[in-house]
């Protein structure tokens, strides 16, 4: 019986190591529920390759990562490239395709939980998340507690309106990355929807918004607990660099 007891115990304690060893922390992955482009037809999503990309760096080193949205729920995808394996594996995993139809919603997380944000972009990440409080909160909360605040391409609206408890802007004085105003169709409809500029919003609240004139070259900017990254060429970048600054 003794015997039976310790063996369980040890067990125990080794499934309890491997747990601990395999999930080194979570992290939350900020997306938007907006289909179109403003009160338009035209079709937005996030960006495919800037989620599952991103995902895969964090899953492999052995985080956690769940996702929020404005509402909860489903979230719109495109941009997806299924000649990239990387890419092709995910849209075909059932267990991650659920988090996507499944996301969590800001009054149902715990902050205190993760270790850093990411925003995700494409079109969708203009609407719904920059002007959402409670995904303001879940964020603030996350950084002041030395957690980094991370976003990638048009994922950096959504820290347009992020404020400290003292209320400065989380990113004053900070340099900046995005999608740059240089790089954006004027002309085309999905532009003009658009409720604000993200370059000029950075600068107006005392941020440094720096850019590649290049473009597509893997451009991110690493400024204390804040990193972004210009476009999807920097997804997986950001991510890693998210985990140096996690595990330095």
């Amino acid at each position: 019986m003794q015997k039976t007891i310790f063996s369980l115990l040890i067990i125990l304690i080794l499934l309890g190591c491997k747990t601990s060893i395999n999930e080194k922390g979570k992290i939350l992955f900020i997306v938007s529920n907006q289909h179109t482009y403003g009160n338009t037809k035209l079709n937005a999503a996030n960006h495919f390759s800037e989620i599952v990309l991103a995902y895969n760096v964090f899953k492999k080193k052995g985080y956690k990562v769940d996702f929020v949205s404005p509402k909860g729920g489903a979230i719109p995808i495109g941009y997806i490239k299924t000649s990239d394996s990387i890419q092709k594996k995910y849209l075909y995993d059932s267990d991650f395709m659920n988090l996507l139809k499944n996301t969590l919603v800001p009054e149902g997380v715990v902050e205190i939980n993760y270790k850093a944000v990411y925003y995700s972009g494409g079109g969708s990440a203009m609407f719904g998340v920059p002007e959402n409080k409670g995904i303001q909160n879940l964020s603030r909360t996350i950084y002041e507690k030395k957690g980094i605040v991370s976003a990638i391409c048009h994922g950096t609206a959504g820290i347009v309106n992020l404020k400290l408890s003292n209320g400065t802007f989380l990113y004053a004085g900070k340099e900046v990355n995005g999608f740059p105003e240089i790089f954006e169709n004027k002309t085309a409809s999905y532009y003009k929807t658009f409720p604000f500029s993200i370059e000029e919003s950075i600068v107006a609240n005392g941020g440094r918004f720096t850019y590649s004139k290049k473009g597509w070259d893997n451009n991110y900017v690493v400024d204390g607990r804040l990193i972004t990254g210009q476009d999807p060429s920097a997804t997986v970048s950001v991510a890693q660099k998210v985990i140096e600054l996690l595990e330095k």
